[in-house]
């Protein structure tokens, strides 16, 4: 079976909280993860989510990389023909500028179930057939 690797890292401060558009994208991947196994392991396609923590030291130099997700090793944003931005956030992020993704004119915050999804099923049929044109991010 092939592997579908998802990470996604966030802010985590030393109380163990983070921001609500974190903890939204986290409610929001974990539910992709679960449409993306029904709809891929019959395929031969396992997706794995890997999480990871950013702590506030590494947050202050690099507020841009709290709320961000790679799917096959490439930006979300890369999959979806998208671009990443920043607004000001709140909580533990204080009043940083904290990681947005704009697709399609829509820019979110949270990252909604559905743009993982539909990441993950581009990012998936380039592993089912790596011959495919335009599969992977970034192409014509």
């Amino acid at each position: 079976m092939k592997t579908l690797t998802i990470v996604w890292q966030r802010l985590v401060d030393a109380g163990g909280s983070t921001c609500p558009r974190c903890e939204g994208t986290e409610q929001s991947i974990e539910q992709a993860v679960e449409r993306l196994k029904a709809a891929l392991v019959p395929l031969g396609v396992e997706p794995r989510l890997e999480t990871r923590e950013i702590t506030p030291e590494a947050f202050k130099d690099r507020p841009l990389e709290s709320n961000r997700i790679w799917i096959d090793g490439q930006p979300l944003e890369a999959w979806l023909d998208g671009a990443p931005g920043a607004s000001p956030c709140c909580d533990a992020c204080g009043d940083a500028e904290c990681r947005t993704i704009e697709v399609d004119g829509a820019i979110y915050e949270t990252i909604p179930e559905s743009l993982v999804v539909r990441a993950g099923l581009i990012a998936a049929s380039r592993l089912l057939d790596p011959t495919q044109p335009g599969s992977g991010p970034g192409c014509c």
